[in-house]
């Protein structure tokens, strides 16, 4: 008897009754925006910033209405300016060069290695081309950071991490985020905390942090911040950074402090979907998965692997079989962007060179959503059709 799953993939957990209760606090209270807060009231906002600085061990954070604005926002208060090169991924999501281009500066793109993280021979030989990387973890794939911060501070490069898909993740122990001048955070529904949209940045840097607040909309109400710098630091750029609003608000603020205090348990039970789905997939004749580095902690709310060298028709034709089993899957291949899946060459405003070697891995790139409502049962199952359809395309002529 042939087996079919019939759960849903786009199927999130329920906002937990902490989360709920906070909203329904914030709503009767009709004090939404953050800056709207009674004589000695603390906005949910401020003590969300506070909350998930300490828990990344960062000095300084600000929560916005996006990971793509967080980007954006990071890029400005790094100083990157009009007619300025950005070096980023070949292989992310769409949000990272759009950032780029939004302030008015050029990606300029690095290849992709067969375990999906950036090339770093070709990173070497791109450094002089600009002064930051922005650096995506795409799906979770943490690369040798200990080799990228040595190249990029040997040559006077700035890191901003692109975390969309690393809250909670670990290089050598350190929280994703905390290895380049400011890590950036989404909270949208398909990422690792969820309050429909939203995010954050985390720095070390006053300078920065300052100019990322006024940057989101502080108006002079920075002081009301509760991981912001001192008021001297305001001083210095307060009336040269642009105000380019982009506050996140005390609802989705409530809904996110209850689920970032338990972060350490979601991540190991996506950790756990992983492993179960990549044991059973293991030895798939055609079918390559991503090898991660020992010192990494990942976290595997999705999983990925490589159809290397296949056509795109047998490709497409695992893709039918599968889906017509219920399980839906994604390729980053299509001549055309489908859905959230594009690769360099889809984003015409960014004029880049052509990337032949990455072109070969982003073709057989394979991806599938691993959403907590799964059980391990569930993703033992769903490893069983992924495998059987690999083969039974793998075995025809």
């Amino acid at each position: 008897m042939t087996e079919n799953f019939s759960g849903s993939f786009t199927q999130q957990e329920p906002i937990p009754q902490d989360g709920i209760d906070a909203a329904l606090a914030v709503m009767q209270s009709g004090r939404l925006h953050r800056y709207n807060v009674a004589e000695g009231e603390l906005a949910e906002a401020a003590l969300l910033e506070r909350e998930f600085a300490e828990q990344m061990g960062a000095r300084f954070c600000v929560a916005v209405a996006s990971g793509g604005y967080a980007l954006a926002n990071a890029l400005r208060a790094v100083g990157v300016v009009p007619g300025d090169t950005v070096l980023t991924n070949a292989f992310t999501l769409a949000p990272v060069p759009g950032a780029i281009a939004s302030v008015g500066a050029k990606p300029v793109f690095v290849g992709v290695t067969e375990d999906l993280v950036i090339d770093l021979d070709d990173l070497e030989t791109k450094l002089d081309q600009a002064k930051v990387l922005m650096l995506s973890h795409m799906r979770g794939h943490l690369c040798d950071m200990d080799r990228l911060l040595e190249m990029c501070n040997a040559t006077g490069v700035q890191v901003i991490e692109d975390c969309a898909h690393t809250m909670g993740a670990k290089w050598r122990g350190v929280p994703s985020g905390r290895q380049g001048i400011v890590g950036c955070y989404s909270a949208q529904t398909y990422k690792h905390v969820n309050s429909g949209e939203g995010g954050f940045l985390i720095t070390d840097d006053e300078d920065v942090a300052a100019r990322a607040i006024m940057l989101s909309g502080s108006y002079m109400l920075y002081g009301r911040h509760l991981a912001a710098p001192s008021p001297e630091v305001f001083e210095r750029v307060k009336y040269t950074t642009p105000n380019v609003s982009g506050r996140m608000d005390n609802l989705r603020a409530a809904i996110l402090r209850p689920q970032l205090r338990d972060l350490e348990t979601q991540v190991r039970r996506w950790n756990e979907r992983y492993e179960t789905v990549e044991a059973g997939l293991q030895n798939t004749p055609g079918l390559r998965l991503v090898t991660r580095d020992d010192r990494a902690r990942p976290v595997g709310s999705s999983i990925q692997f490589l159809l290397l060298d296949w056509s795109p028709e047998r490709v497409n034709k695992v893709i039918a079989r599968c889906a017509d089993r219920g399980v839906e899957l994604k390729w980053f291949g299509g001549a055309e962007p489908a859905g959230f899946t594009s690769r360099y060459d889809s984003w015409r405003y960014a004029n880049a060179e052509p990337m032949p070697a990455s072109d070969r891995i982003l073709a057989g790139i394979v991806d599938m959503r691993l959403p907590l409502t799964f059980s391990l049962d569930d993703c033992a199952l769903i490893a069983r059709i992924i495998r059987a359809e690999v083969g039974a395309v793998w075995q025809t002529p």
